[in-house]
């Protein structure tokens, strides 16, 4: 398997070669009748049977290109589909562009590409569900690059989108979050209770949430549990023993991973996404057993995660998961990452912690009342979105606009930023 520099910014000529010499005689080889589904199955079959050289070959390239996010400083790469055009993606400082620099592939090579980097048990979910949540890594000397994976169709072909995981978690401290939310977080604090991490996808849920772990695990004696889809930061064990299962890998489901985990002895569960109802009801019902959980959701503010929550569940359901949602939750935190002055991003957060008046307010479905009651709770580490945008301009770190554009009630940023 040939070297793969990590020094230049040039993916070396024999690597991309070697890898269009194979991924021609296998496009020889599909039947220009076959199309669709079948088309895949065919491709995939086809690689599965590949020499291990002309497989590692094909995965010398795609690493290449994956070993350059580090260098240009890229979170995400995509290729592949109709929509790929080609083109080879990259996002930077949250901007998705193609590379000028790289040869444009076809929709075949694309596709075989992504099939080369996947096992055939994975193909077979793959072809059945059309998308596929994977995990991947690349050993480049004794640094190991890990990647989050998702590969799914786009009008019949192979698309994929990979982000890079952080290999060093970030400090919990560098987050400058209030004491409070510390006492919430922290194992030796607080021992039960539901806490969420919240934002659209790409805002930094994952960075924060392992950030969070990663305290309880060198401060607090423990056993910490995560399930995700995928695992991403990879904790070694320190003062806590760390477990990850993998949904789909070292697991079925979320809800099987929380269930199982039950009975592991765990100190802390980590469910890395709450995306159904099964899951929801399942987290609230671990989290009601006395254990602390974290987890994240698809949200942009604190008040529309609790809405989600309860319309999530079945109608005759809701009144009882309000309840119990209002008794477990101890905070939702709520974040986006903006656009910063230097050319790069910084987070901007919501934070609603549960003290009576906003338990209570859930409780009697008056959740349009808890906005001002963040807003007003400062002094207990609350802060609405708004009021970290604003704190963020005073600061010269992000501008008027895009304070404005990312506020979730522009009517109010508007207000407290001329206060």
């Amino acid at each position: 398997m040939p070297v793969i520099p990590t020094a230049s910014l040039v993916i070396p000529a024999e690597i991309v070669s070697g890898a269009k010499t194979i991924l021609g005689q296998v496009i020889a080889q599909i039947p220009s009748s076959t199309q669709g589904l079948e088309r895949q199955i065919f491709i995939g079959d086809f690689v599965e049977k590949l020499p291990l050289e002309h497989k590692h070959a094909l995965k010398s390239f795609v690493e290449c290109l994956l070993l350059r996010m580090s260098l240009i400083n890229a979170s995400d790469i995509d290729f592949g589909g109709f929509g790929g055009h080609g083109k080879v993606w990259y996002r930077i400082f949250g901007a998705k562009k193609p590379d000028p620099t790289l040869e444009s592939l076809s929709v075949d090579e694309t596709n075989i590409l992504i099939q080369s980097l996947i096992s055939a048990r994975q193909r077979q979910f793959l072809y059945e569900m059309k998308n596929l949540d994977f995990s991947y890594m690349v050993v480049d000397g004794d640094k190991m690059n890990r990647y989050r994976a998702d590969a799914y169709m786009d009008l019949d072909q192979l698309a994929l989108n990979m982000r890079a995981i952080n290999a060093t978690v970030r400090p919990y401290k560098s987050l400058e979050l209030h004491p409070n939310v510390t006492k919430i977080v922290s194992l030796a604090h607080t021992k039960e209770g539901l806490i969420l991490i919240t934002g659209i996808t790409g805002s930094g849920k994952s960075t924060t949430l392992d950030a969070m772990i990663d305290l309880n695990n060198h401060t607090v004696d423990g056993h910490i549990c995560i399930v995700a889809s995928p695992v991403e930061y990879v904790h070694r064990s320190d003062r806590c023993i760390v477990r990850h299962r993998e949904v789909g890998r070292d697991v079925l489901s979320f809800k099987d991973g929380a269930i199982q985990a039950l009975r592991q002895d765990p100190d802390i569960i980590m469910i890395g996404e709450m995306r159904d109802p099964e899951t929801i009801m399942t987290g609230l019902e671990i989290t009601d057993s006395g254990h602390k959980v974290f987890s994240t959701l698809h949200t942009a503010s604190a008040v529309e995660s609790i809405d989600r929550i309860i319309g999530e569940v079945p109608h005759v359901e809701q009144d009882r998961v309000r309840m119990r949602f209002a008794d477990v939750c101890k905070m939702v935190l709520s974040q986006k990452l903006i656009p910063s002055l230097d050319g790069k991003r910084v987070a901007a957060r919501e934070i609603m912690i549960m003290n009576p008046s906003v338990r209570a307010a859930i409780k009697n479905g008056n959740t349009g009342e808890i906005y001002q009651m963040i807003q007003e709770s400062g002094e207990i580490g609350m802060q609405t979105m708004e009021q970290d945008l604003k704190r963020l301009y005073q600061q010269k770190k992000i501008s008027m606009e895009n304070a404005m554009n990312y506020a979730n009630n522009k009517k109010r940023m508007q207000q407290i930023i001329n206060t």
